[in-house]
């Protein structure tokens, strides 16, 4: 195979289209799909020197694979990272960052706005094999300073949050978390690689549900890891080859095709979730939403320091509580109901009793997360269309809240 990779660096838009291509001795224009689970040998010797590792062939898909390697390495252009391995979800990425790192007796620093199944490792996985936790407020910089006066090895976090948008400093907490020792992985999903770069601001590893924005057509699972190439090679690798989280070749070239169009449809989807987000705050059935370039934002100075936009989501509060979101929800013809984001089609979801059930009404609380909490995954339709429905949705919370007229005599 011929790498075809330009020598200079080209700008987000380019790369998604070019990075990490290389092509085979038939010289086709797409990237090709190796779909296959192993790799031959010319001899044993050199069965014998891949093994050893002084000669670079693939051996077994589950260790690499050409496709694979093409979405690593497009993705560590993007992202503006040494290195990256992908897994077959986003939740096998997270486990793996994270599990690859720390032993018993290690302890793990985390914002307390995770997505459920994170917060579940977190809470409930690590404790089990020995590893202390403890949860912080992420917009809480008292409270990360107070958690990491004390040595720590690994801190987890998301930003913007999953439902709540919730913005972690980057920078300041990268900072208290290093001095404490620890290294700092941030799950990247809401903001994409296109809207945050995480290591700039001094993370050292960043996560993604691939499942999201890369495919964003609803067609695949995947999870990325990225960091520098030591860690990758050293630490994560070795974690991934004999655990075996795998991402099959035929999703990895999914995921490539997916990412030729991940600008245009991040621009396209956020342009439509600044203009509905807008519009839901006139709305007299809604108590509150929650984007980053809102004016009432209360991050949003520093959601403006570290990221190029607002991003395709958006969170409301509707007054009326679980009744007025089910209501809503169950008006709409064209937004559909699914616990997936980042599709091209709208999505809305009701966490307090899908992503974010299991972790308690006590812990929903605290993260603001109330029964009329609905989260706006925006889509590629037109954004008048969308409007038009969510305004149907609106108006059955004012039917459904109407008394029922009394029988005739």
């Amino acid at each position: 195979m011929t790498d075809s990779q330009p020598a200079r660096a080209y700008r987000p838009a380019t790369t998604l289209v070019h990075g990490g291509t290389v092509r085979s001795n038939f010289d086709e224009t797409t990237e090709a799909l190796f779909l296959t689970s192993g790799f031959v040998y010319a001899n044993a010797e050199q069965a014998e020197a891949t093994f050893t590792g002084t000669e670079q062939h693939f051996q077994y898909s589950r260790f690499g694979n050409p496709t694979v390697a093409m979405l690593e390495q497009r993705l560590a252009q993007l992202e503006g990272a040494p290195a990256c391995r992908v897994t077959a979800t986003g939740m096998a990425a997270v486990h793996a960052a994270i599990l690859s790192h720390v032993k018993a007796g290690d302890r793990v620093v985390a914002s307390r706005a995770l997505f459920g199944s994170c917060h579940w490792i977190v809470s409930t996985l690590l404790p089990r094999f020995g590893i202390q936790t403890e949860f912080v407020d992420g917009a809480d910089l008292a409270g990360w300073r107070a958690a990491l006066s004390r040595p720590a090895n690994l801190v987890l976090l998301e930003s913007p949050s999953n439902p709540m948008l919730e913005i972690v400093d980057l920078r300041a907490v990268s900072a208290l978390a290093h001095a404490a020792g620890a290294i700092v992985v941030v799950d990247n999903v809401f903001a994409t690689p296109l809207l945050q770069k995480p290591i700039e601001l001094g993370a050292d590893v960043v996560v993604y549900s691939l499942t999201k924005h890369s495919d964003g057509q609803g067609r695949v699972l995947g999870g990325a890891v990225l960091g520098s190439e030591k860690w990758i090679n050293e630490v994560l690798q070795p974690y991934i080859r004999n655990t075996g989280p795998a991402l099959s070749p035929f999703n990895a070239w999914l995921l490539l095709k997916g990412l030729e169009t991940l600008a245009l449809r991040v621009q396209a989807a956020q342009n439509s979730a600044g203009s509905l987000a807008a519009w839901l705050v006139r709305q007299p059935a809604v108590a509150r939403v929650w984007y980053p370039t809102l004016v009432d934002f209360a991050q949003r100075q520093l959601a403006a320091a570290q990221m190029q936009g607002g991003g395709t989501l958006v969170t409301f509060e509707l007054r009326g509580g679980k009744q007025a979101a089910f209501s809503l929800m169950n008006a709409l013809r064209l937004i559909l109901i699914s616990n997936n984001l980042g599709d091209s089609k709208s999505l809305v979801t009701h966490p307090a009793t899908t992503t974010h059930m299991r972790i308690g009404a006590a812990e929903r609380a605290k993260l603001g997360i109330t029964d009329g909490v609905i989260r706006f995954s925006v889509g590629l339709e037109d954004v008048e269309d969308l409007r038009e429905d969510l305004a149907a949705g609106l108006a059955a919370i004012a039917s459904a809240a109407l008394p029922t007229p009394a029988a005739a005599g």
